[in-house]
């Protein structure tokens, strides 16, 4: 089954009239989408009774939830207690997940820093070793989705990401097309180029972990460095284009969970992502 949804609260959500993250359960339903991103960005912060609320809305209408991970999570810190402190957040978001009733933490990976990247890889290996050793003690459902990046000097190309994936099981892709496209400056434009995507994370993931990937989809401004800002399913000038990956989940009759992060319109970009498909 794949699943699609928006990544936060759209500029038509609000336009309907509805002002709080629960009513997304009902307003998703209407659209016919099924899955919705929570971020923590900025740090892990929400009460009980509004997780319970939110968790209670989106089981009702069978709205699948993910969660980010605040945004300066960072494996590649040379200091030890900033690793510790991504480790947290990192298992902080875990909790946060499942209090929402969902089971997939998306994460950042690292930056390079100062550090050579070949360096900067391979500390974040190892860091990620610790983190899925903390993890192991957690007796709950989750996935840890590591996202490619979009930015030349942040850690996360498909091959880095894929290889984390392999540290332990409960590490998943989280591919953002957009930030591929982004890091490549402008090099997804045909099928065959997110054709090599899928069959390189099939080759070493095996299928069945490949077809439950996390997907990010959004068009991104880039530059000379990478990544600039997100766009439109409007823009015509950045890209990437969905139809083309569409196309191969169906082909491939893979299951991922797809989030859309269009700046405003991610509920309507989402929506038009949903229609390319043949069956979702």
């Amino acid at each position: 089954m794949i699943r699609i949804g928006p990544s936060g609260n759209s500029e038509s959500f609000y336009a309907s009239g509805r002002k709080h993250t629960y009513q997304e359960g009902e307003y998703l339903s209407t659209l016919g989408l099924n899955a919705f991103e929570y971020s923590f960005g900025r740090g892990v912060s929400m009460s009980d009774e509004t997780a319970a609320k939110i968790k209670a809305e989106f089981q009702k209408y069978d709205i699948a939830i993910s969660v980010h991970a605040p945004y300066y999570t960072n494996f590649a810190n040379p200091d030890p207690e900033m690793i510790t402190k991504s480790i947290g957040y990192i298992i902080q978001s875990i909790f946060a997940c499942n209090k929402l009733g969902g089971e997939r933490v998306v994460f950042h990976p690292a930056a390079c820093g100062k550090a050579l990247r070949a360096d900067a890889v391979a500390a974040t290996k190892s860091n990620l070793k610790l983190l899925a050793e903390r993890c192991r003690e957690i007796d709950l459902d989750f996935k840890l989705c590591a996202e490619t990046m979009g930015k030349l000097n942040q850690i996360g190309t498909v091959e880095e990401v894929v290889d984390f994936c392999l540290i332990d099981d409960m590490f998943y892709p989280c591919f953002d097309f957009g930030h591929i496209n982004s890091y490549m400056r402008g090099g997804l434009k045909t099928k065959d180029d997110y054709r090599r995507i899928l069959d390189y994370t099939i080759d070493r993931l095996g299928f069945d972990k490949a077809s439950q990937m996390h997907v990010h989809f959004s068009k991104i401004m880039y530059g000379d460095k990478g990544e600039i800002k997100h766009l439109t399913f409007d823009d015509q000038k950045y890209g990437p284009d969905y139809a083309p990956l569409a196309e191969l989940f169906d082909e491939y009759k893979m299951s991922p969970y797809i989030v859309c992060e269009s700046n405003g319109t991610m509920s309507d970009d989402a929506l038009a992502m949903k229609n390319m498909h043949k069956n979702a």
